[in-house]
C-alpha cells in the first residue's frame, strides 16, 4: 500500500485503483481507486472536497465528527483499550503514506463491523487526514448492505469518503462463501472503498479468489515476514504472493517488521510498503505530525532482466487530491494548505476523468501576486489550471519520463495515472521516477 493508491498504486495501487495512494496519502494519502459515475465526489485521497456537500464549515476541518453523532460502543483513545495506529511507510522515500488503525469495542470482542466503525471514530479524534486502512472481518462482508451501514454513516458523520479507506478483508473463506464475497466486494467496490486482503500466505484465502476479486493492496502473513529471512520456503511463498500481486495490478504490504533482516528480505522480496516496530514507535501517532521515518537499510531494488524499460508506472501510484471541475481557486487554497505534502491538485469531471492539473508552486505564487487572490479565489480553478500529463496504468517508467519531457517548462509535474476508461487512479511523481530508472541503470 503515499500522500493516492493512493497507504506505497495503495494506493499502493487493478482496473478500479486509486491511493495510495498508498494516499501516499492522505491528506497525505498512499494508492486511488475509481469511482463509479454516481459518486462524483468519490475522490478525495488528501483532504480535497467537493462544494456544497463536502467542504465543512467554518471551524471544522476535514475528518472532525459532526455534533451530535455518537457510535455505540467506540473506544476514546486514553482508555484501556485504546486504538492502535500504525503508519504504512514507503520504503522508497520514507514516506508516511496510509495509517492502520486498530480499534476494539469496550467490553468485548468486535462483532461485525463494529472495529472498523471504531478505526474511523478514532481517526477522526486524533485528527488523521492520511488514508486509513481499516481491518473489517469476512462475515461483516458476507453479511451485506444493510450491516455496513454504521459504517457508511460514521463515514459521513467524519467528512471521509470511501476513496480514502483501504478495507483489510480478514479472516477465512470456505468455498461455499466465495461467490457472495466477491459480491460483497463488488457492492464496497461500488460505493468507493479500496479492497485489500489481509494475512496472504497464512489464512485460508484461496489465491484464485484473490485473483477474481483484484484487490488494491495485499497483505502477508506477519508469520512470512517472521520466517522468511531463514526459511526458503516462506521466502520462495512470499516471492509467489509478490508475482500474484504484480500480475494482477495490487500493491503488496508487509506487516510487522521487527528488525533489519526481516526488512532486507522484504526489499528482496520486490515489497515497496511495510509497517512495524522497526519502522514507528508502538506509540506512533497521526497527530504527532511526522509524515516520515528513517529506514534503516539502503535502497536494493531488483530489475527483471527482461524489463528495461522498468515497471509500470501503477507501482509507483501516490494518491491524487481531486477536486471538481466547478471548484474554485479558493476551495485549491483550501485544499493545498490542509496538507504541505500536497504537490498537485487534479480537476476531474463527474464520471472521475481529468480535466486538468494545478501545481502547487505555480499556483501559490500567483495568488501571492499582486491581487492574485482578490481576482481569483472566488473564481472557477480551472482557469489557472495546465493540461493534465496523462498516462495509462500500463506505461512503462522509461515511456512514462519521456511523457514528462515533452513539455520543457513543467518537467517535474505530477503525472495523472488513469484506468482503461479514463478515471483517474492517482498521480505518480517524475522524482520517484527518476531514481528508480537511475537505480535501475546502475545495476546493469
Amino acid at each position: 500500500m503515499s500522500q493516492a493508491q493512493t497507504a506505497p498504486d495503495a494506493a499502493t495501487s487493478g482496473s478500479h485503483r486509486g491511493a495510495p495512494g498508498l494516499d501516499a496519502s492522505a491528506p497525505g494519502r498512499p494508492y486511488g481507486a475509481t469511482t463509479p459515475a454516481s459518486d462524483p465526489s468519490a475522490s478525495r485521497p488528501y483532504g480535497a472536497a467537493v462544494p456544497g456537500r463536502d467542504v465543512p464549515p467554518a471551524g471544522r476541518h476535514s475528518g472532525a465528527v459532526q455534533p451530535g453523532f455518537e457510535m455505540p460502543g467506540f473506544d476514546i483513545p486514553g482508555t484501556p483499550g485504546r486504538p492502535q495506529f500504525i503508519p504504512i511507510i514507503d520504503l522508497d522515500t520514507g514516506g508516511v503514506i496510509a495509517v492502520e488503525v486498530i480499534a476494539s469495542t469496550i467490553g468485548g470482542p468486535v462483532a461485525g463491523v463494529s472495529g472498523t466503525v471504531n478505526g474511523v471514530m478514532a481517526a477522526a479524534q486524533e485528527e488523521a487526514l492520511l488514508p486509513l486502512l481499516l481491518p473489517i472481518p469476512v462475515s461483516a462482508v458476507l453479511g451485506g448492505s444493510a450491516g455496513l451501514a454504521p459504517l457508511h454513516e460514521a463515514l459521513r458523520a467524519t467528512n471521509r469518503r470511501p476513496r480514502e479507506v483501504i478495507l483489510v478483508i480478514e479472516g477465512d473463506v470456505s468455498p461455499g462463501d466465495r461467490r457472495y464475497l466477491l459480491a460483497g466486494i463488488e457492492g464496497l467496490r461500488a460505493v468507493g472503498y479500496l479492497i485489500a486482503f489481509g494475512g496472504l500466505g497464512s489464512s485460508h484465502v484461496p489465491l484464485e479468489l484473490v485473483a477474481d476479486a483484484s484487490p488494491y493492496v495485499i497483505l502477508i502473513s506477519q508469520d512470512v515476514v517472521e520466517r522468511g529471512p531463514r526459511d526458503p520456503r516462506r521466502s520462495g511463498l512470499a516471492e509467489s504472493l509478490v508475482t500474484l500481486a504484480k500480475g494482477i495490478g495490487a500493491h503488496v504490504l508487509a506487516p510487522g517488521v521487527r528488525d533489519e533482516t526481516q526488512l532486507g528480505a522484504v526489499r528482496g522480496w520486490g515489497i515497496r510498503l511495510a509497517q512495524g516496530p522497526l519502522l514507528a514507535p508502538a506509540d506512533w501517532r497521526p497527530s504527532l505530525g511526522h509524515s516520515h521515518v528513517h529506514v534503516p537499510l539502503p535502497l536494493a531494488e531488483t530489475t527483471p532482466a527482461n524489463a528495461m524499460l522498468g515497471p509500470r508506472v501503477q507501482e509507483f501510484l501516490l494518491p491524487a487530491v481531486t477536486l471538481p471541475i466547478e471548484a474554485s481557486a479558493e476551495d485549491v487554497m483550501s485544499a493545498l494548505s490542509s496538507e504541505p505534502s500536497i504537490t498537485s491538485i487534479i480537476l476531474v469531471d463527474e464520471y472521475q476523468r481529468p480535466q486538468g492539473s494545478i501545481d502547487r508552486s505555480r499556483f501559490l505564487l500567483f495568488m501571492a501576486g499582486a491581487y492574485g487572490h482578490a481576482l481569483h479565489a472566488r473564481k472557477p480553478a480551472h482557469r489557472l489550471a495546465d493540461t493534465a500529463k496523462v498516462v495509462p496504468k500500463t506505461t512503462p517508467a522509461i515511456a512514462a519520463m519521456q511523457v514528462a519531457g515533452r513539455d520543457n517548462a513543467r518537467v517535474y509535474d505530477d503525472l495523472v495515472v488513469v484506468d482503461e476508461v479514463g478515471r483517474c487512479m492517482g498521480i505518480v511523481r517524475v522524482g520517484d521516477l527518476i531514481r528508480h530508472v537511475a537505480d535501475m541503470q546502475g545495476s546493469h
